[in-house]
């Protein structure tokens, strides 16, 4: 298990994913229910910067197949740098799968001038903080960046569809948790909320026979 980020937990590692689910088994058995005939945990790093952030705006309340489709074609027509997007109209950006809203929220991320390399040192609250400021950057796509390209073990997205539906049958839920109520309900999991999010991924991709997260 690393540590860096003012001393925050970071997951580098298979290990440091298997440490958590270790832990959260032994904090809440569901946990260990949840995860019987699950594949191994997957580790989900990515890199960070600012193709990572327009990528999760692409994925907003989207299907992670269309939002795989419509990122392909980002890609293709070289839309993973700052300079290029500021360079293409709206227009154009729509013509390549993005809605009016996420063509105007790519040019406002790209004006942002985020200091990529200064958020690796920021405390996680302080990185959902200075990404939220960024119009079409909500607490979701920031809790995102934060789990994945900065890789930190204790963050969570309660306003996450397929968290949600994962808790409601984990938890014989009567209904899916509302984002301020399963926001509270995921302190409990902490310091490893990060990876009681891959189980609870893992678990609605196993029971719902589709991915939950890009």
């Amino acid at each position: 298990m690393g540590e860096g980020a003012l001393n925050e937990r970071l997951i580098q590692t298979d290990a440091c994913v298997a440490e958590g689910a270790a832990w959260l088994c032994i904090a809440d058995p569901r946990f260990a229910q949840a995860m019987v005939g699950l594949p191994p945990l997957p580790l989900r790093l990515k890199p960070d910067g600012f193709a990572q952030l327009l990528s999760a705006i692409v994925s907003q309340q989207v299907s992670v197949a269309s939002a795989n489709a419509i990122w392909g074609r980002l890609q293709e027509a070289g839309m993973t740098q700052e300079s290029a997007v500021l360079g293409t109209s709206e227009e154009a950006l729509r013509a390549l799968g993005l809605s009016k809203q996420k063509a105007r929220y790519a040019h406002a991320l790209a004006l942002a001038e985020i200091d990529y390399v200064a958020l690796r040192q920021m405390p996680s609250a302080d990185v959902i903080k200075t990404l939220i400021a960024v119009p079409g950057i909500g607490a979701w796509t920031a809790e995102v960046y934060a789990m994945f390209s900065l890789g930190r073990a204790d963050v969570f997205a309660p306003g996450d569809l397929a968290l949600q539906e994962a808790a409601k049958l984990m938890f014989d839920m009567p209904e899916r948790p509302k984002e301020k109520d399963f926001r509270v309900m995921s302190a409990a999991w902490t310091p490893w909320r990060s990876v009681a999010a891959r189980i609870m991924w893992a678990y609605y991709k196993q029971h719902k026979q589709r991915e939950g997260i890009r």
